[in-house]
């Protein structure tokens, strides 16, 4: 498998791997997290392209998964207020969101987040609490629940969590 940043090409492919990653959230007892919504919209993929944070996964030269990646200092506004528990580190990190595949490569999702750990060594995402299989990918890759965050997309609370190397 390989990484590349997503292009407007892409769009399409990316959009079915985001209905796919509905469905299957819904199937395994988190119908709330995107399906609602229709989360993500087209235009934050647009968005998220043009800022150059939106990537893909290949696989024998076909797109099997995509997710946004950033990183930096305080760059998820909805991460300076956590509760019950605190953050790791308060240095800069990187933030993994959208992350989604289409269910025909088995680590994918580990592969992805390697990939971007690779890059900055400290990172911070966020999960639904019915998101069991986000949950237990997260803790499998070495990740820590450190408390609570809210989004701004609904009122649902998210389970946040970080992974910090030891040189970063």
């Amino acid at each position: 498998m390989k990484i590349r940043h997503a292009t407007e090409n892409d769009i399409s492919r990316m959009m079915e791997i985001y209905q796919y990653a509905r469905e299957f959230m819904a199937e395994h007892g988190n119908p709330n997290q995107w399906g609602p919504t229709n989360w993500p919209p087209k235009e934050l993929v647009y968005s998220d392209i043009a800022a150059g944070n939106s990537y893909v996964c290949i696989s024998d030269d076909k797109i099997v998964g995509t997710f946004f990646f950033d990183q930096g200092k305080d760059i998820e506004p909805t991460y300076h207020t956590i509760e019950d528990g605190a953050w790791l580190d308060k240095g800069p990190y990187g933030v993994i969101h959208r992350i989604a595949g289409d269910g025909t490569v088995k680590g994918m999702g580990s592969f992805c987040i390697n990939w971007a750990f690779e890059q900055c060594g400290h990172l911070r995402m966020d999960t639904h609490g019915d998101n069991f299989v986000m949950q237990n990918l997260l803790k499998k890759n070495g990740f820590v629940h450190c408390g609570t965050i809210y989004v701004t997309e609904d009122d649902y609370p998210r389970l946040a969590y970080e992974k910090k190397g030891d040189e970063a």
